[in-house]
């Protein structure tokens, strides 16, 4: 047990040496960009930033569906000339309610509408739709199943939506995941802005284009007319304008957008580009518009409704109105980053400021260093010589440890400082076995080289033991753990995988030198 060769030792020193140099980066910044530079990142507990609990609106994929449905219904009776006198969506039951002219033509109806009553996938899947009612009266009931189906592909969407917002803000480790069926929950260390990062994610960025009825007043009261709906005007309190509420562009259609200034006005305008099914929609809507205001919807806010002088072919289009190069900015990325499938709502908001973390971060060093000072002097006073060597093996695991999760990039939280601590606790745990495993054979009259073997020998199963038990633990802890119990559980995952070649290996190598050097005939234990 206490034997190493050159190879074995020299593997030994230069792992810990290897630890060492991947701490380092830690203390000094990033010289240029060319060296790999990785270091351990502060949390939102340490660093400072914003928590942000975001809840899907489950009610708005419904309301959503039944609208297109509604327009699809219209589409598909227009095509198989099937007269109706009632289309309307009721969300509260969520169906959509058809009063046919004729009861005769109900199975043709119903086979007009054969894309929404079948399964769209084939056999094992099921209809966004059932057929219900009798004679003229058809309704269609939303699936439930469907409905779940959809509303979590809606979380799972808006998480990766999210996630391209942020990546465009530029904001360093944003934890982002789900909780529960309808809940997003973000992250946001260091961020100096958080109104406008909670802006940013608000905002569905759902942008559509319609024709203007401008044979209709807003002003002179009223409900709208069918076909169309009165929008508000941004930038213009109490204004609305009349739209008709059928897409000619859906914003889906943009592969870019850019934020620049108008050469002519100088104006801060966003700059969009479509892919080949926009820019011919686009393309048709502006040649046949031609001296026709188009609104360009955002989020059902009218955001500019300027005049088409001629036919845009080429696929590109301007968005004027923004009032400042950050507005426009915002605008552009929010475009690139697409549209959430439903509207987020903020159900619960935290703010770490830097002192806060600067406070956590002093507090948690102070605790740190006491720790390791009190089990530096423990081992020491206990042990010896023997302790000594199980201080220097302790400064070595803590430096591999730090190297280890400086390589994986991990995001050091209050939780984690408190697993680095335990650890500390945890690590001369091993050599307090060995050293009472090697007082225990003198006191039995072996020779000192006896004492040790045996002592490393017979406590070297309890170690492994004890040290994978804790391991799988940990494991489980990550797996099934979220946000600050997983940065908990890799500290300590880490720590445990140290400790057991700090302990059993390294500090076995200093015991093995010494004894060589000295040949002692006893042991200071």
């Amino acid at each position: 047990m206490l034997y190493f060769s050159r190879l074995k030792a020299a593997s030994v020193i230069g792992a810990c040496l290897l630890g060492l140099l991947l701490c380092l980066p830690n203390f000094w910044a990033a010289p240029n960009g060319w060296v790999p530079w990785r270091q351990i990142r502060l949390g939102l507990d340490l660093r400072g930033g914003s928590y942000l609990l975001m809840q899907v609106d489950m009610g708005a994929v419904a309301k959503e569906k039944l609208g297109s449905t509604v327009d699809q219904v219209r589409q598909d009776f227009r095509k198989a000339n099937i007269g109706y006198t009632r289309l309307v969506s009721d969300t509260t039951a969520d169906e959509v309610q058809i009063d046919l002219l004729d009861a005769s033509q109900r199975q043709a109806a119903i086979s007009a509408l054969s894309d929404l009553l079948t399964p769209p996938d084939g056999a094992g899947s099921l209809p966004d739709f059932t057929a219900g009612g009798q004679g003229t009266n058809l309704i269609l009931n939303l699936s439930k199943p469907a409905m779940a189906a959809r509303a979590t592909a809606a979380v799972s969407q808006s998480i990766e939506i999210i996630r391209r917002r942020i990546d465009s803000t530029g904001i360093v480790d944003p934890q982002i995941a789900q909780q529960g069926q309808n809940r997003i929950m973000v992250q946001l260390p260091g961020i100096s802005d958080p109104q406008r990062i909670k802006k940013l994610l608000g905002e569905t960025a759902h942008m559509t284009f319609h024709l203007v009825d401008e044979t209709v007043n807003p002003d002179a009261g009223g409900p709208p007319p069918v076909g169309d709906v009165f929008l508000p005007l941004q930038g213009h309190p109490g204004q609305k304008i009349a739209v008709e509420q059928q897409v000619m562009v859906d914003g889906a259609d943009l592969t870019n957008a850019q934020a620049g200034q108008d050469p002519q006005t100088g104006g801060w305008v966003v700059n969009i580009t479509f892919d080949s099914l926009g820019s011919r929609e686009f393309a048709d809507v502006t040649s046949a518009n031609v001296g026709h205001p188009f609104a360009i919807v955002l989020d059902n806010v009218v955001i500019s409704d300027p005049v088409i002088r001629e036919a845009i072919t080429g696929g590109r289009a301007q968005i004027s109105g923004s009032p400042s190069a950050q507005a426009a900015t915002d605008l552009a990325l929010l475009l690139r980053a697409g549209a959430l499938p439903a509207p987020l709502t903020v159900i619960e908001e935290q703010s770490v400021g830097p002192e806060l973390g600067a406070d956590s971060i002093r507090a948690g060093a102070i605790s740190l260093a006491v720790g390791f000072v009190l089990v530096i002097f423990f081992m020491a006073a206990f042990y010896g010589l023997f302790g000594w060597f199980a201080n220097i093996a302790l400064i070595a695991n803590l430096i591999m440890m730090m190297g280890i999760l400086s390589l994986l990039g991990a995001t050091l939280t209050l939780p984690g400082m408190a697993g680095i601590l335990l650890t500390l606790g945890m690590a001369v745990d091993a050599n307090i076995l060995i050293n009472e495993r090697v007082r225990e054979e003198v006191r039995n009259g072996r020779t000192p080289l006896a004492a040790l073997e045996a002592g490393y020998k017979r406590a070297y199963g309890t170690i492994i033991d004890s040290n994978v038990t804790a391991l799988l633990a940990h494991v489980m802890l990550f797996i099934f753990g979220s946000g600050p119990v997983r940065g908990f559980a890799v500290t300590i995952t880490v720590g445990i995988v140290t400790t057991l070649f700090t302990a059993t290996v390294f500090a076995r190598l200093l015991t093995s030198r010494w004894y060589v050097a000295r040949r002692p005939t006893a042991l200071p234990v």
